[in-house]
């Protein structure tokens, strides 16, 4: 069984201590595991989203996947939500119920798209970008606060690393068969 490349790695104490901190079964997920990668990323994400999503919730009243549609829009005006459902990866029937939702407390608007008059884009209102513009700063506070463990020329190999894997995931299946199957 492959373990992460840094399970065996030389022992050092600082990273001794921090490990001893951690909860057993949270070492051996993030370490000893062959599938290590899915693992520290899904728990990175979630240390970040975790508390970010709590305080949103509780300062707005928005839920996640509010928060994500919003954010999304207020990333880039205009968009549609299935572009939404492609880029957060939330169901479609979740992400229409956040847009209800978001249109309801006008803090989204809806407009036929100009390119497709079939459909309709999202622009965030007055009311939306306000929330989107107060939550951005924590939002990058806390992300520096994350890496600010590492030197800048390591967050830009860090950064150019995730950047290959994200560029490559369009080849990765959508969908696991066991082989014979």
């Amino acid at each position: 069984m492959r373990r992460s490349p840094t399970s065996l790695s030389r022992v050092d104490p600082e990273r001794e201590a921090a490990l001893a901190e951690l909860d057993p079964l949270t070492v051996t997920k993030l370490w000893d595991n062959p599938c290590w990668l899915s693992f520290r990323l899904n728990f990175l994400a979630f240390r970040f989203n975790d508390p970010v999503y709590r305080w949103i919730e509780t300062r707005y009243g928005l839920v996640r996947p509010e928060f994500v549609a919003l954010y999304a829009v207020g990333l880039r005006e205009g968009v549609a939500a299935k572009n939404i459902v492609a880029s957060s990866g939330l169901p479609k029937n979740t992400l229409s119920r956040a847009v209800q939702k978001l249109l309801q407390r006008r803090l989204l608007k809806r407009e036929t798209d100009p390119a497709d008059l079939r459909s309709y884009v999202l622009h965030l209102t007055a009311a939306g970008r306000k929330i989107f513009n107060e939550t951005m700063p924590l939002m990058v506070q806390h992300q520096n606060s994350m890496l600010s463990r590492l030197s800048e020329d390591e967050q830009q190999q860090l950064c150019a690393l995730l950047d290959r894997l994200v560029i490559a995931s369009p080849s990765w299946p959508n969908e696991l068969e066991h082989e014979g199957n």
